[in-house]
């Protein structure tokens, strides 16, 4: 028995040790700020310390020489504040080589190809974390998604939808083209008409590894022959893909332009509404009373969209005062207490301009804190990751970024960050003095 103790003894020396070591502070980052998204304040005088890729503590700065090994990084006068989440991008695609037949002309390695430029734009511009929402070629996302967290290319940690699931002929279909083409399974993986399909749909696409199921509930701007006002899918339809999803432990975004589209998915139980452009008040008080996310795409970019050669007169057409449209939704819904996510659509702007779009929610009425809180606590809640990203805490990823001066007197400062940093590795900024 006294062997038996000593042992044990000793084994819970060794895991304690480990655990010790795993502790062990790899990296200090100070900034003259520190922003606690989720009290709204200002810390000065402080630091984060880092072991490996998650925070351990953000405490007062100490004085004297820290122990050896430890990297230090001393942004100087600038404001730390966690890494930004966009909960709505395109990663595989690119709005200015965007045509409707773009898909049938590249393979899947060359759209995966493609997309390790926009990530690595996305990630240098402090987006962190993405919720990539949906490509025609199925699974490209989820390939680039593991490719990242291998450290094969560099990017942001991805929540990716795989495929949109749509009906016949819907928003996330790829159509005009002619009647006697048909389509490779990859490129109609999400399309399904009834209750039926629609469940082994998801449950293809769990199986596939997802992230987040993503539905279309009304037409779409880019879709040929799509009204982006009318109702796609039924009750029935948008029941079966939120249950089935929420059976695999998975999350429904929906897109929706039309207010009836909208309703009928915020009735199914979907997490958020993606654009929600002609959401009328009774959905707004649905979501507010359900808890659902909007995430409204208000940041359209610098050139007119007639400047991609793909977007034809109709399309350009179907999309006409929807621009405005959503605004005063966002106003109104954040007048309401609806919660709200920073979702950009992008490839609709180019990658890497995601920030520009804080300035526009701050014109619609968002103080800059809040427009932060939209990319940090508030996407983190609706990602289901606030345990790992949205806020620097100890346990969560590190995660953060910096800019100079301060954001909540400029929101504009998000748009050129000083320094990026994911999972304790420096994307952007100096890469600090070892000690």
């Amino acid at each position: 028995m006294h062997q038996l103790l000593l042992v044990l003894l000793g084994l819970l020396t060794c895991i304690c040790t480990r655990h010790a070591v795993a502790a062990e502070v790899t990296a200090v980052v100070r900034a003259a700020r520190i922003l606690d998204v989720e009290k709204g304040a200002i810390l000065t005088g402080h630091e984060v310390r880092v072991a490996g890729e998650r925070i351990v503590a953000v405490a007062p700065a100490t004085s004297g020489s820290p122990r050896r090994g430890v990297t230090i990084l001393d942004l100087g006068d600038a404001t730390l504040l966690p890494g930004l989440i966009d909960v709505h991008t395109h990663l595989i695609d690119d709005a200015m080589e965007y045509s409707p037949a773009a898909p049938l002309t590249r393979s899947g390695a060359q759209m995966a190809y493609r997309a390790i430029p926009n990530a690595l734009a996305t990630l240098r511009a402090g987006f962190t974390t993405v919720r990539d929402l949906g490509t025609y070629r199925a699974l490209v996302d989820v390939a680039l998604r593991d490719a990242i967290d291998r450290g094969w290319v560099a990017g942001p940690r991805m929540q990716p939808a795989g495929a949109y699931v749509t009906m016949t002929g819907g928003a996330g279909a790829l159509t005009g083209l002619a009647p006697d083409v048909t389509l490779p399974l990859e490129l109609r993986f999400g399309v399904a008409d009834g209750p039926d399909q629609v469940r082994q749909r998801v449950r293809a696409l769990a199986r596939g590894g997802v992230g987040v199921i993503k539905v279309l509930s009304s037409g779409a701007i880019l879709t040929p022959g799509s009204v982006p006002g009318a109702r796609e899918f039924t009750d029935e339809e948008l029941g079966a893909a939120v249950d089935e999803a929420a059976r695999a432990g998975l999350k429904v975004a929906c897109h929706a332009h039309g207010a009836e589209g909208a309703k009928a998915a915020i009735r199914a139980g979907v997490a958020s509404i993606e654009h929600g452009s002609l959401l009328d008040d009774e959905g707004l008080r649905m979501m507010k009373a359900k808890g659902i996310f909007l995430a409204p795409n208000v940041y359209e970019g610098e050139a007119d969209a007639a400047a991609s050669p793909g977007h034809t007169p109709e399309m350009l057409a179907s999309g006409e005062g929807l621009g405005g449209a959503l605004r005063e939704v966002t106003r109104k819904a954040h007048r309401l207490g609806v919660p709200l996510a920073f979702g950009t659509d992008a490839a609709v702007i180019p990658h890497g301009t995601n920030a520009k779009q804080f300035a526009e929610y701050v014109a619609c009425g968002l103080t800059p804190l809040e427009a932060i809180r939209t990319a940090t606590t508030n996407a983190a809640r609706l990602l289901g990751w606030e345990d790992r990203v949205g806020r620097l805490t100890p346990g969560a990823f590190a995660d953060m970024i910096a800019v100079g001066g301060n954001p909540l007197e400029d929101v504009k400062r998000l748009e050129k960050p000083l320094f990026v940093m994911k999972g304790g590795g420096v994307i952007v900024g100096p890469s600090g003095v070892a000690r």
